[in-house]
């Protein structure tokens, strides 16, 4: 744990909002990520209602090695930042959170429902629940010998017959809000460990950018898109899935991991009937075989360097497909397109295709190393990466992958 007042590290320090997927649940379950370097320091997870107008606080939680340096702070104030308008609604804390907040300075004490008649706010929140929160805060303020901001609280200890009476049938059930399909595209991310030649090049801005997402695509596998994904209605959603997914889920230490994001269009219309969850921006599909569908872009990058987005888009697009849960679950178009390990089965112009990738992206590197210890001769012209035809269809049996 840091030393009391230590301060947090001015570069390094980033914020990320993220949707938190949930089954069950109307209200939007979000959550505030903080991260110094690529260590995750804390989070705030919170329900937003559908309409943006009122927050439910779950969980602040700070690493032992970023607490004491005003972190919890930070994530609280961005909370408020993110939602200026909404209502606040922090529950009942622990003697822990009653503790912080007591040396906490709110920046809206005026949004915070503990603060207000729930005349104002009592659609949203149960009168209640949120007069007997109160009740569980003032308890342990007096067992502390904490003030908590007592000034600002409203009716502190009223009694919940009397919050019931006047305002509990006020209150409005949220209504869910759903994503419509209908050629809405989608956007969902993997992570992938690339061999080093395949990493070197796909990554290489001087090269052509439809050339490397089409080897890009031919090392994952059409057939192979990401069964477990969630489908967002922006791409930035589908690359904040991945960055959550390396602070929660890290891969072990070793070679540097690429975020891809395909959009794509299904084809399959309706595709209700697969839709496992739909949220107000993104879906899961829980058909257990395979989904045909269209992969109109592709935008990768470096993990550790978000801020170089690389991206192509394909026209026509590349038809391709959600992989099925296993190869037994595949349907009949899908086995006779795709071989067993989700990769293209038509003829082959090559025989050894990870070969030519491999050799291809090393020739690239190399001649560009070269181009660099000849400067002094004329300059050469521009190179020209290899067409869209050059690269094999067929993906020999046995490559292996990573998503």
């Amino acid at each position: 744990m840091a030393p009391a007042g230590e301060r947090l590290p001015e570069e390094g320090l980033a914020l990320c909002l993220t949707e938190r997927k949930t089954r069950g649940e109307v209200w939007l379950r979000r959550q505030l990520v903080a991260s110094v370097g690529p260590s995750m320091a804390g989070w705030l997870d919170y329900f937003l209602h559908p309409d943006g107008q009122a927050v439910k606080v779950l969980m602040l939680h700070v690493h032992p090695d970023f607490q004491r340096r005003g972190l919890a702070g930070v994530l609280m104030d961005a909370l408020y930042e993110a939602h200026p308008t909404a209502w606040i609604n922090h529950g009942w804390r622990t003697g822990q959170g009653s503790q912080w907040w007591n040396g906490y300075q709110e920046p809206a004490p005026q949004r915070n429902v503990h603060n207000r008649p729930p005349s104002e706010w009592a659609e949203y929140f149960s009168a209640v629940d949120v007069a007997s929160h109160k009740a569980r805060n003032a308890h342990q303020n007096e067992h502390y010998g904490l003030d908590g901001h007592r000034e600002n609280v409203y009716r502190y200890g009223e009694r919940l017959e009397t919050e019931a009476a006047l305002h509990e049938a006020a209150f409005r059930p949220a209504q869910p809000v759903r994503m419509v399909l209908d050629a809405q595209p989608l956007h969902g991310a993997a992570r992938l460990v690339l061999p080093p030649a395949v990493h070197a090049y796909v990554h290489d801005r001087t090269q052509d950018s439809h050339a490397r997402a089409t080897a890009l695509l031919e090392h994952i596998g059409h057939g192979n898109l990401p069964r477990g994904a969630y489908w967002n209605t922006t791409r930035q959603a589908a690359f904040v899935d991945a960055h959550q997914e390396d602070l929660f889920n890290p891969h072990p230490p070793g070679p540097p991991h690429t975020h891809v994001v395909f959009t794509l269009t299904p084809r399959q219309s309706p595709l209700l009937p697969s839709v496992a969850h739909a949220w107000a921006t993104s879906v899961t599909f829980e058909h257990p075989g395979d989904l045909a569908v269209d992969v109109n872009e592709l935008a990768w990058r470096q993990a550790d360097r978000p801020y170089l987005t690389h991206q192509a888009s394909f026209a026509p697009a590349v038809a391709a497909a959600i992989a099925p849960y296993s190869s037994q679950q595949a349907s009949a178009a899908y086995r006779a397109r795709y071989d067993p390990t989700g990769f293209l089965r038509t003829p082959r112009p090559f025989a050894h295709r990870a070969a030519q990738i491999q050799a291809m992206a090393e020739r690239l590197l190399q001649g560009r190393a070269a181009r660099a210890q000849t400067s002094r001769r004329p300059s050469a012209p521009p190179h020209t990466s290899a067409p869209h035809s050059f690269w094999p269809q067929q993906h020999p049996p046995g490559r292996g992958h990573s998503v």
